[in-house]
């Protein structure tokens, strides 16, 4: 019997904060209980740190540069090959409820490069289809509808943005069965908060009881969907995708105040000295007035702000773990469990404090790229995996479970072997991808980086700059000693330049044009 598929994932948290991960704070019992019985691995790694084109990998297994989602804003093709549409193509049901964010949530057109203009034609051309399913702007249609299948689901329902003001079917759902539920959305309609970040709109006490929370809807909706499914005889693949923990922070009911900030603990590399260039800048914009901490970036916070984050962090899990319970419990009761397999991940960290930082950006530290991935098998074990693995490893490993081969193009490495607690060698080192689309950090243009990170070492390079980051991991774990300059370590950093250069060969692309595919 074909195994059936359950998988959770959560936008933007950084593998320790679960108590499965060794987190002894926050209170995550069902993602535990998965772990406990399942495999996880240690070191797993995003191919880059940034929403959408870290999701288009898990999708298709293969590197940004290869899928063409080099940053937020840029909508993977319709042409792509996706492993729930080989799923599917092999008698698997497939559905995806919540956050997808494949395609771009607003009709702005990505920005120009300051240095390189805007052409009137671009150099490649658009795939047919629709990409604007996921623009909020087309969901405040009353009874606007997606095209299916999408990107391999064959069902969809899309929760879009973040915090508590979500658009997509969620919106929808709430208009039926909660018709003033609209009037307690958003920042303009939230509960009174003393918190640093509510000033700045990253966080608000929500009006939104529980029970009408995107996160409980995306649980009631994946509980539905199995009981659906458990009156069919076909395999299933379901992707349970919640826009939360991240910022803006709007944990519902209790869980705004289950975790108090002044009960937080600063992150042990809060207080490092001698940061690389472009942390300098964002330390010096804070101390000059100047933080902006009223976007998506990441800035240089307090010691208040970052308590207060944490806090809100850990509220905004405890109540997705209790909705992962429910969803649990509704697999058991449908009598599912035996034969599904069941896993947790994020589609990227966060910083959390981490050498002053809140959110996300182009400093490659550990709370940033290394995310959880539990992998709960129905006759599993609790195995822990020490070995790299990567985000374009999930899509193989899937397809090789189910027995469904992969196609041309995926770079990853399937770690079922591992799972099933036989010999895997893991990756020797780990490819991260990044480029961004505004201009800060005090650079020039917005970031175009590659970091390579392997045993021991972590090595980030920049486009247009003539420095670089380096850090001994086993000595320095925290990362905050550069040794770029260092030169005891100038053998190191040629090795790891060619190390990177060759990693990257090794990624090059080789699916086939379209114009070979019989």
């Amino acid at each position: 019997m074909r195994p059936n598929f359950l998988m959770f994932i959560v936008d933007q948290l950084c593998a320790d904060h679960l108590g499965c991960y060794g987190n002894a704070t926050v209170r995550t019992p069902h993602i535990d209980g998965l772990a406990n019985r399942g495999w996880l691995a240690t070191n797993a790694y995003v191919t880059t740190p940034i929403c959408m084109p870290n999701r288009a990998s898990l999708m298709t297994g293969r590197m940004p540069s290869a899928h063409g989602v080099r940053h937020n804003g840029l909508p993977l093709g319709m042409d792509a090959v996706t492993f729930p549409e080989l799923l599917r193509a092999e008698g698997y049901a497939t559905s995806l409820i919540g956050k997808s964010h494949l395609q771009t949530m607003t009709d702005h057109l990505p920005l120009p490069h300051p240095l390189r203009p805007r052409q009137a034609r671009d150099g490649a051309r658009r795939y047919p289809g629709d990409y604007s399913q996921e623009c909020v702007a087309n969901w405040r249609a009353e009874n606007y509808r997606m095209s299916l299948p999408y990107y391999g689901f064959e069902q969809a329902e899309i929760a879009i943005e973040h915090g508590d003001d979500i658009n997509g079917h969620y919106r929808q759902w709430l208009r039926g069965v909660c018709p003033e539920g609209e009037a307690l959305l958003g920042r303009q309609h939230a509960l009174p908060s003393g918190y640093e970040l509510a000033k700045a709109g990253q966080a608000w006490r929500t009006r939104i009881p529980e029970a009408f929370h995107p996160s409980a809807w995306i649980a009631d909706r994946t509980s539905e969907r199995l009981r659906e499914y458990a009156q069919q005889e076909l395999p299933f693949f379901v992707y349970a995708s919640f826009p939360d923990p991240h910022h803006p922070y709007t944990p519902p009911g209790k869980y705004w105040d289950m975790y108090k900030p002044d009960d937080m603990p600063l992150p042990a590399s809060y207080h490092s000295a001698n940061p690389p260039p472009h942390l300098a800048w964002l330390r010096n914009e804070r101390e000059q007035g100047r933080a902006h901490k009223t976007s998506m970036a990441c800035f240089a916070a307090t010691e208040r702000e970052v308590r207060e984050a944490i806090a809100l962090n850990y509220g905004a899990m405890s109540f997705i773990d209790m909705n992962i319970g429910r969803v649990l419990r509704t697999l058991e009761d449908c009598g599912l469990a035996e034969n599904t397999v069941v896993i947790f991940t994020s589609d990227h960290g966060e910083y959390a404090g981490d050498h002053q930082l809140l959110f996300k950006g182009s400093l490659h530290y550990r709370s940033l790229v290394r995310t959880p991935l539990v992998w709960a098998a129905p006759a599993g074990r609790q195995r822990q995996e020490t070995a790299m693995v990567s985000t374009i490893d999930l899509a193989p490993t899937i397809l090789e479970t189910a027995g469904v081969a992969p196609c041309n193009g995926m770079q990853g490495r399937s770690f079922a072997a591992s799972v099933a607690g036989r010999a895997y060698d893991g990756h020797e080192a780990v490819l991260i991808e990044e480029e961004g689309q505004r201009t800060y950090f005090g650079f020039q243009a917005p970031v175009r980086m590659k970091s390579l990170i392997d045993a021991r070492y972590r090595l980030s390079l920049y486009e247009g700059v003539d420095w670089g980051e380096l850090y001994d991991r086993r000595d320095d774990p925290l990362e905050c000693r550069n040794r770029w300059n260092d030169a005891a370590f100038a053998s190191i950093r040629q090795a790891m330049i060619e190390k990177l250069l060759r990693v990257s060969m090794a990624h090059a692309d080789t699916a086939l044009s379209p114009l070979a595919v019989a």
